[in-house]
């Protein structure tokens, strides 16, 4: 019978769950930064209007920010599902990108976002977040 590399305990699983919400966060929240930063160069990349594109630059700004503080964190990881569906309409649908793409610029990337997105939603984060402290 194989035994457990690290025993199961719901402190470790709150721990894993910082680290999955920690790593998300800082994706969503540099990309975000990007759309903000540079708006026009932005939407000219996505073929979406400026405004939107600023729109959505603030949505992963602060999604991410909810994820990785633990602020409104169902809210925040369902916003950023949202997001990430959109990203693979865009790619799958109209870009007709498959699923791994040219130079690995397929959807897969964002499909692993949205499971992660939805693990912080089904967990609520977690125990380590502030929304617990308070």
């Amino acid at each position: 019978m194989l035994h457990r590399l690290i025993p199961s305990s719901p402190l470790f699983l709150d721990w894993g769950l910082l680290l999955l919400r920690v790593v998300a966060a800082s994706v969503f929240f540099t990309s975000g930064l990007g759309h903000v930063k540079a708006p026009q160069e932005r939407a000219r990349s996505l073929g979406l209007p400026v405004g939107f594109t600023i729109f959505l630059g603030w949505a992963e700004m602060l999604g991410g920010l909810g994820i990785a503080f633990g602020v409104l964190t169902q809210w925040a990881a369902l916003g950023l599902i949202l997001v990430m569906a959109g990203a693979i309409y865009m790619k799958a649908v109209r870009w007709k990108t498959g699923f791994w793409g040219e130079k690995n610029s397929g959807w897969h990337y964002d499909l692993l976002f949205v499971a992660m997105c939805i693990v912080i939603l089904l967990s609520d984060g977690g125990h380590l977040t502030l929304m617990r402290l308070f």
